[in-house]
């Protein structure tokens, strides 16, 4: 048999040979631009041919600071297609945790959208080792005076000059981008994805029981790119000859709800938050081009996926990942038997994350061991990952042992259960267990109680002091526009679905739940505004 190099460069081929004639569409303040493979190749080609003229190293690190376009989609692939590494920038860290990665990563030239540029410039003088600041137009924000002794410099112009290059990436080991995770405690750290793992997590993504990407689809990511490689929908996309439509900088409900209708979306991924905003906007419109809603992030509440079933006739897909996952590692597909289950039934079973997908493997085992705990469905422990993109290390970064098992496995730091079938629910993040007068209590099941009521729009669940049993639960709660629920009635809601000792102390009212810079509820955030909430409880 021969021995065939798995690397990023095959996908680009089938793209630019097979489907040239697929549409991409970018939306953009001023409407929707549309292009095509056979253009985005050709930009793509001539892309390569820029890095070169720029001198960016045989293994430079080229970074984005960039929406969900066309031209970061030029990007994903001329990087690594060259050799390089693409190093997609998280928009919405803080400055601090945006100069450590940047000087951690060793960028060499950062591309950034116009729109981006005012939050980008003040840092530039923090940047150690930039070579280049390249400009990509999209119409919206003014060039500030000071860039830090930089030359910005023009995308398109540097298309324009730039002669296309073959690609060819040999060694299938090498370096094809990294992304930093979001750095809730300490300074993010760098994982690394090679040609292999992404070539292999794209054909993950391309399978049936995982998010079955094909050429009839139209892929709406509102994931950001920056974001785990959008969930690797950007490779499965261009791999499969699948329509893609990117979102660009407005993420609001009523803009990615006429993306999904005007576009006729098959297959539109974000986080709950962004799901939440989008529902109230497509009541009474044509859906029927839907044919999956993957969410991930956080865990999404039976409320949440049962009103977009209810409404589109298609629940939530739930998925699981991480930043050391490529993401992709467990998905919530039903079993065919379990599809003839009463709906109910079929609701329950969606606030898991399922089974993990093919090429992974993951156990749940009891603290600080290598034993398996029971496959009960009751019995929790840790969630460990291993597989064929699953991260080994994190660059550069002597935290790695924390977070890895001495027999390999990632300790993802989810606190899980497993059943029979070997389908994992999660039961929460460890540092978001509550452990009240000695049990521990999930923040993340009580949420999923809270987000059912009608009058709740968001809530989310933190441990604080409590005098009496060391810590407690504290409910923070977002109304719904022109409910009256009060905390008697929020804890009247409870009552019946959850043990005594788990329900919530107490009950503040927020505007908003916090968000961390991947859209997930920051309930560090949580942690620190209502710290001494309960103690006169």
């Amino acid at each position: 048999m021969q021995d065939v190099p798995l690397v990023i460069p095959h996908l680009f081929d089938r793209a630019e040979k097979y489907f040239g004639h697929k549409e991409i569409v970018t939306a953009t303040g001023a409407g929707r631009e549309r292009t095509n493979y056979a253009s985005w190749a050709e930009r793509t080609r001539r892309l390569g041919g820029a890095l070169d003229d720029l001198g960016i190293s045989a293994d430079g690190r080229v970074a984005t600071f960039a929406w969900n376009t066309a031209r970061h989609l030029e990007l994903y692939f001329a990087a690594p297609c060259t050799g390089r590494v693409l190093h997609t920038l998280n928009i919405r860290l803080f400055p601090e945790q945006l100069t450590y990665i940047v000087n951690h990563a060793d960028d060499e030239v950062i591309f950034v959208d116009r729109s981006l540029l005012g939050v980008l410039a003040p840092l530039l003088p923090t940047f150690e080792r930039l070579k280049h600041l390249v400009l990509m137009d999209d119409g919206v924000g003014d060039i500030p005076e000071d860039l830090a002794g930089h030359t910005l410099l023009d995308y398109e112009e540097l298309l324009a000059a730039a002669s296309p290059v073959d690609f060819s990436v040999d060694d299938e080991h090498r370096a094809a981008s990294m992304c930093y995770t979001s750095g809730t405690t300490g300074n993010p750290k760098g994982v690394v994805y090679s040609h292999r793992s992404t070539f292999l997590h794209t054909m993950g993504a391309m399978m049936a029981d995982n998010l079955g990407a094909r050429e009839s689809d139209v892929i709406l990511p509102v994931v950001p790119m920056f974001h785990a490689n959008a969930w690797g929908l950007a490779h499965a996309a261009v791999a499969s000859g699948a329509s893609l439509v990117m979102p660009g900088p407005d993420l609001s409900g009523p803009a990615v709800a006429n993306l999904i209708v005007e576009e006729k979306v098959t297959v539109a991924a974000g986080v709950p938050t962004i799901w939440m905003a989008v529902l109230p906007e497509l009541k009474g419109r044509d859906t029927s081009s839907l044919r999956a809603i993957p969410c991930g992030g956080s865990a999404v509440p039976k409320a949440l996926s049962e009103a977009y079933r209810e409404q589109t006739g298609l629940p939530i897909l739930q998925a699981w990942g991480m930043t050391e996952t490529s993401p992709i590692a467990a998905v919530c597909q039903l079993d065919a038997d379990q599809q003839q289950l009463p709906v109910e039934e079929q609701a329950e079973l969606r606030t898991q994350v399922g089974r993990v997908v093919f090429a992974t493997e993951c156990r749940v085992v009891a603290p600080d061991t290598v034993n398996d705990v029971p496959w009960d469905g009751e019995t929790s422990g840790e969630l460990q990952c291993r597989g064929n993109w699953i991260a080994a290390t994190y660059y550069n970064d002597e935290r790695a042992g924390e977070s890895f098992t001495d027999d390999g496995w990632l300790r993802t730091g989810d606190v899980a259960t497993i059943d029979e079938r070997g389908r994992i629910r999660l039961v929460d993040r460890t540092k978001d267990l509550i452990k009240s007068g000695g049990e521990w209590i999930s923040s993340v099941e009580l949420e999923n109680e809270l987000m059912s009521h009608p009058e709740i729009a968001e809530a989310a669940v933190v441990g604080v002091a409590h005098p009496k049993w060391g810590e407690a639960a504290l409910a923070c709660v977002v109304r719904t526009e022109g409910a009256s629920i009060d905390e008697d009635g929020v804890l009247a809601h409870l009552e019946g679905k959850i043990a005594k000792w788990q329900m919530p102390k107490g009950v503040v009212w927020i505007d908003e739940v916090p968000k961390t810079s991947v859209g997930k509820f920051s309930k560090k955030t949580l942690r620190a505004d209502h710290a001494d909430a309960l103690m006169s409880r």
